[in-house]
């Protein structure tokens, strides 16, 4: 199992991931091209973002990883290299989402592992990573990793609090995924 950074050679598999995803729960948290984009354009943007190219208005510099398990695409984590004032109450630097099929079987754990290992990468030794406050399955991963409740936010009226973890790099992580 393996993060890796978006790539042709996995094209097919990606879609397979993305069309389980749209298909059972409408989601597109798994990330996908934009409407007419193709899917080397599609790789090439996230190539770009992850060297702070080409980003939109108030985006900041962060790389795309996928979650990689004997050649099935598994999820994806997003870190973000440093934080904005909207990604320090709701972003954090480590996004990550786990297709349906593969929840509740220990991706998340492993895939938010992989991601700060990353981060650590990039100099971030301290990540924030937040969920909201009624995902139980992401406050139990982020838990099972170190994170530190530090607060909940609010968010816009009607969607539930933002909770707020730091993770510092020098927590002992077990190798237990259960």
């Amino acid at each position: 199992m393996e993060l890796i950074l978006p790539s042709l050679q996995y094209k097919k598999e990606y879609l397979q991931a993305l069309e389980e995803v749209i298909g059972e729960t409408g989601e597109t948290q798994l990330n996908k091209p934009d409407p007419g984009q193709t899917f080397e354009a599609f790789v090439q943007m996230w190539k770009d973002h992850s060297q702070g190219k080409n980003l939109h208005d108030g985006r900041v510099a962060a790389t795309m990883y996928w979650l990689l398990d004997n050649g099935e695409i598994i999820g994806r984590a997003h870190i973000r290299h440093t934080l904005n004032d909207f990604l320090l109450k709701h972003g954090g630097h480590i996004g990550y989402y786990i297709k349906p099929s593969k929840r509740r079987m220990g991706y998340g754990r492993k895939i938010l592992q992989l991601a700060l290992e990353k981060a650590k990468d990039l100099g971030i030794t301290k990540a924030l990573v937040t969920c909201d406050d009624d995902n139980v399955g992401s406050q139990k991963v982020i838990e099972s990793c170190g994170g530190i409740l530090e607060n909940k936010v609010q968010n816009e009226e009607g969607k539930p609090l933002t909770r707020r973890y730091w993770i510092t790099r020098s927590t002992k992580l077990s190798n237990n995924y259960d």
